[in-house]
């Protein structure tokens, strides 16, 4: 987008999250928000962006709602949330140890959205043209506590209502970071953390969107496009 749009051209941005202390050293206007109750009115803006912060919303598709409601036709929203596949080793490691003491295992790691259901959630929340790409990272880590101290420096531990209150033992711990080797571990003994990024393009409505064609309307085959022989279905 910084290719597309120069500075002169942004009327005016607003930046807004959940948390007043790091908005702190966010540039005029800022603004504290949940995602699922945007202050927004309706159809008063033409892009909203999202990093990284709706994969903490109770009702996904209802915060989707409520960012196309706030869009002027034809605007864009851009959005990243983690997916599905976000730390599968550390969620299997946890829960293998802690089956393993005997007393049931709990959901130590939030859940995540499937990333390739992410254009059917544009869709049923209204946008056109909807776009999902998923993108894997994985970050190498010494050892497992090095990346659960990384992901509270991030903000990102469980803050599930029904989370387990019991908290990690020793034992548990150490057998989780046991799994985590043999299961997951490098040839080089560290071990690997898989962040999934799906990243989200959908429209609010405008008449100017290309339609599809109704069925039935082709003026070609798909074949002759193709250049290739078209065989009937049972034909060798």
């Amino acid at each position: 987008m910084a290719g597309l749009v120069s500075p002169e051209q942004v009327g005016t941005l607003i930046q807004a999250g959940a948390s007043p202390a790091r908005l702190r050293s966010a540039s005029a206007p800022r603004l504290v928000a949940d995602e699922e109750h945007l202050p927004f009115r309706e159809q008063g803006l033409d892009l909203v962006v999202s990093l990284l912060s709706l994969h903490w919303t109770n009702d996904l598709v209802g915060a989707l709602v409520q960012i196309r409601r706030s869009l002027k036709p034809d605007g864009l929203f851009l959005g990243a949330m983690f997916g599905g596949a976000t730390l599968t080793e550390l969620r299997q490691s946890l829960l293998i140890a802690e089956s393993e003491t005997g007393a049931g295992a709990g959901l130590r790691v939030s859940p995540f959205a499937d990333g390739f259901d992410g254009a059917a959630l544009l869709q049923r929340a209204g946008f056109t043209l909807p776009v999902a790409d998923v993108d894997r990272v994985t970050v190498r880590y010494d050892h497992p506590i090095k990346l659960m101290a990384d992901l509270r420096a991030m903000g990102e531990t469980n803050m599930l209502v029904e989370r387990p209150r019991t908290p990690l033992t020793r034992g548990v711990l150490a057998r989780a970071a046991e799994v985590y080797a043999e299961r997951f571990g490098l040839p080089d003994g560290r071990i690997p953390a898989t962040f999934e990024i799906v990243t989200l393009t959908g429209w609010a409505a405008h008449e100017s969107q290309q339609l599809p064609l109704k069925p039935g309307s082709a003026k070609m085959r798909l074949a002759d496009a193709l250049q290739v022989v078209e065989h009937k279905l049972g034909d060798e």
